[in-house]
């Protein structure tokens, strides 16, 4: 999957405004000095505890939520999808340019690109789980080819040892299969991988090597 590229970032963090941003969802900002406050509308906000700086074209929740940063993160918590889903929402529907802002309507929510399907039943128990991420790594190894070659050089790419020691590769790619952490099933679903420990707190995947086989 093709890196975006930091000038591509930078642009919409820029270009795009995380006060209007806030306005469209429907807060009220008020005048704070340099900042703006309103309510957040990531919870159940009864003081204003929602700043936006629109200098630094940044936000912060003081309160509950302790969230914030770029429009790129507004857009991931608001609609609930991953970083590379908000980056292409900001290029398509929020930007200056696109027709749907000019016209003053709503921003489509729905990416164009496509949600894959998680490898992983969310009402597995710890082991059962366990074995899935296994088999996803292990799937994930023999399509992948720099890591087949990798395997290849240590002179262990033969099939009895793929399959009798389960090898597999991490290459971040469950990670953008889990469902989103601010939705219960996501939220529920991390949290079990990373008391198993298969993710990190941060979210990241633990096993982020070249290849790696089953303890």
């Amino acid at each position: 999957m093709a890196r975006i590229p930091e000038a591509t970032l930078e642009r919409l963090k820029v270009k795009v405004s995380v006060e209007r941003l806030a306005e469209r969802a429907g807060v009220v900002l008020k005048p704070h000095g340099k900042d703006r406050l309103g309510l957040c509308p990531f919870h159940d906000d009864r003081e204003p505890s929602l700043v936006i700086t629109p200098s630094k074209n940044l936000w912060h929740c003081l309160g509950a939520c302790q969230a914030g940063g770029s429009v790129v993160d507004w857009v991931m918590k608001a609609e609930g999808v991953s970083f590379r889903h908000a980056v292409e929402l900001l290029q398509n529907d929020y930007s200056p340019e696109s027709s749907a802002l000019a016209a003053g309507r709503a921003p489509v929510r729905q990416a164009s690109v496509p949600k894959l399907p998680t490898p992983l039943a969310r009402d597995a128990e710890d082991a059962a789980l366990l074995g899935q991420v296994i088999d996803y790594y292990h799937e994930t190894l023999k399509t992948t080819p720099e890591a087949m070659r990798y395997l290849e050089r240590r002179g262990i790419a033969n099939g009895e040892a793929l399959e009798r020691f389960k090898l597999g590769v991490a290459n971040r790619t469950l990670g953008y299969r889990l469902p989103v952490k601010n939705r219960k099933a996501g939220a529920a679903l991390r949290g079990q991988l990373q008391r198993i420990g298969i993710l990190r707190p941060s979210g990241h995947e633990h096993f982020n090597v070249s290849a790696r086989g089953t303890p």
